[in-house]
């Protein structure tokens, strides 16, 4: 009885912050299951929108709306935050983001270690050089130019993005394995705090790869000091996710109690078999850095398989200076005959994904620039070196010569069992790691890690409907509040009277990942209907074409002058 007049209470305070009229509202999804992303009881209810913003939550007044959705059996939430997204280049290609869309994510968060501005010209040239199956012009220079200029080609979620450590390292000192001057890295900082002040949601690193390999934790406490002034976070692909996965821990808690920062961990992983059993002191140590008071989160995708280049297979000196360099090297037997024998040599010094996969078998070629390569898309680097007659290391270090790229793979390296521990874990919210996509043109010429379609979907329904691993509206807390929350996004994360219309209507009995390992370019299904900003983009899982997406800046922006 209680919990009837707490929902007949909020209804009529709904009433009354909507309009006392009888007329339409634009959209009105009547009698769904709503999940507000808070993760308390679902209740049935309805949800009005007006323009970009909801007007009432839970019953209604008015005669209808001019769209009508009936979402009987279906549950409606808040649209789904991709924390972790690499559409940073899939968008200028498809501004539609099918793959995410289709699975309820209305914001996609850009920016990991390395961001689309702040550059220089050479950094420009870089990118107008390396760029592969998707081609386009740089039409901006700051990371803001960037996403101003994504939403203006029309692009369906919204946006955001972090600044990339990385970005503003390679700005200031290039590939250089040196530590900044004290000029270079106020300028560093200097980029930081434009960025932040440009609407970045905070810095973030990638600190396996080179150059921010060569960043030690004094130049990330300088960066995220600055990124903390502005009330942004720190986000990290922390040092390593192996061998020395407690101390990269360490290191990332140092940065938040030095400079007050939020942190995050990008991905949160344990790989590698023999670090397996890891994960319970990571949660451990994070839990006892909550407890003290450090405001510490992580982020995951729902697969046993992690997917880079192979340049994470190869030590950080021998990419010092680029891609170019990192080429030229491998051209030289001696320097080839060190490389090989360091990727079968444990170290405490660099993260050594060759020996955390086990074995050649455990890495698929998934990516290739070279029309003459792209025939190996799908094989694993065992495959490719027995087909060759070389050793898995000489294929590697030949692929990355004649693909002229760190080539795009991926590694079997984690614990299913551990995907589900993680899952359970309150303070983890979730991400794709991936670009957005679609089955069609360029998209095919490449076989992505099936998190690009069904990582969201797949929570859904194997963990949380087939699994029960947590229940649906504490899923739903984490693909929405929880991101939102730890963002300082503004009216953003929650079905409430005057937040953004971000909204999707999916069918619980039915959302499921489609897309697999030997598949990846299938749709999730389930998902019947998604708005952004108050306009439908999908309408009965089809996608409308619509392309509403904003900028969504973060709490350190501040508005340029008029």
């Amino acid at each position: 009885m209680e919990s009837a007049w707490k929902h007949l209470v909020a209804g009529s305070l709904t009433l009354l912050a909507g309009c006392s009229t009888a007329r339409e509202y634009d959209v009105l999804i009547r009698s769904g299951t709503i999940y507000d992303g808070r993760g308390g009881t679902p209740f049935v209810g309805d949800v009005a929108i007006d323009g970009d913003t909801i007007v009432a939550v839970g019953s209604t007044n008015r005669a209808g709306g001019r769209i009508e959705i009936d979402a009987t059996g279906l549950a409606v939430a808040p649209g789904f935050i991709n924390i972790l997204s690499w559409s940073n280049k899939s968008l200028i290609q498809d501004g539609r983001s099918q793959s995410e869309i289709r699975q309820g994510v209305t914001l996609e968060v850009l920016g990991e270690g390395l961001s689309m501005g702040p550059w220089n010209e050479a950094m420009k040239q870089e990118d107008l050089e390396e760029q592969g199956d998707i081609r386009y012009d740089i039409a901006w220079t700051t990371l803001a130019e960037y996403l101003d200029h994504l939403v203006q080609r029309g692009v369906s979620p919204n946006v955001a993005s972090f600044v990339g450590a990385t970005t503003v390292r390679i700005h200031v000192l290039g590939y250089e394995d040196r530590p900044p001057t004290p000029e270079e890295l106020d300028r560093m900082r200097a980029l930081v705090r434009q960025a932040m002040e440009e609407g970045a949601m905070g810095v973030s690193s990638a600190l396996i790869y080179t150059p921010a390999f060569f960043a030690d934790t004094e130049e990330l406490v300088a960066l995220a000091d600055v990124a903390a002034e502005y009330d942004g976070m720190y986000i990290s692909h922390i040092r390593s996710e192996s061998d020395s996965l407690l101390e990269a821990l360490d290191e990332l808690i140092t940065i938040t109690r030095r400079t007050g920062i939020r942190a995050e961990i990008y991905h949160l992983k344990a790989s590698g078999r023999a670090n397996w059993h890891k994960l319970d002191e990571l949660f451990n140590k994070v839990e006892a850095a909550r407890a003290r008071g450090l405001p510490i989160t992580a982020d995951m995708y729902t697969y046993h398989a992690s997917s880079t280049g192979l340049y994470a297979i190869m030590p950080p000196w021998v990419q010092e200076g680029g891609h170019k360099a990192w080429v030229e090297r491998l051209k030289d037997p001696a320097i080839r005959e060190r490389v090989k024998r360091e990727m079968n040599s444990l170290s405490d010094e660099w993260d050594n994904g060759y020996l955390t996969a086990g074995s050649a078998n455990n890495i698929l070629l998934v990516g290739f620039k070279s029309e003459a390569l792209k025939p190996l898309t799908g094989k694993t680097l065992a495959e490719v070196a027995a087909m060759r007659g070389t050793s898995p290391e000489e294929t590697a270090m030949d692929l990355v010569i004649e693909d002229d790229s760190g080539v795009s793979s991926v590694f079997f390296t984690m614990s299913e069992d551990n995907v589900r521990r993680k899952i359970q874990r309150p303070w983890v919210s979730f991400c794709s790691d991936a670009a957005s996509m679609a089955p069609e043109g360029v998209f095919l010429k490449q076989n992505p890690h099936p998190r690009a379609y069904g990582s969201f979907a797949r929570l859904l329904g194997k963990y949380v409907r087939d699994e029960k691993l947590i229940p649906l509206a504490e899923a739903i807390r984490r693909l929405t509040s929880l991101p939102a929350g730890n963002l300082k996004l503004d009216r953003r994360g929650t079905l409430a009277v005057g937040h953004f219309a971000e909204v999707v209507v999916f069918d619980p009995a039915r959302i499921q990942d489609d897309a697999t390992f030997d598949k990846p370019h299938q749709y999730s299904t389930g998902v019947a209907h998604v708005f952004v900003n108050g306009v439908q983009v999908l309408k009965d899982g089809e996608h409308t074409g619509a392309t509403p997406g904003r900028v969504i800046r973060g709490p350190g922006w501040r508005r340029p002058a008029e």
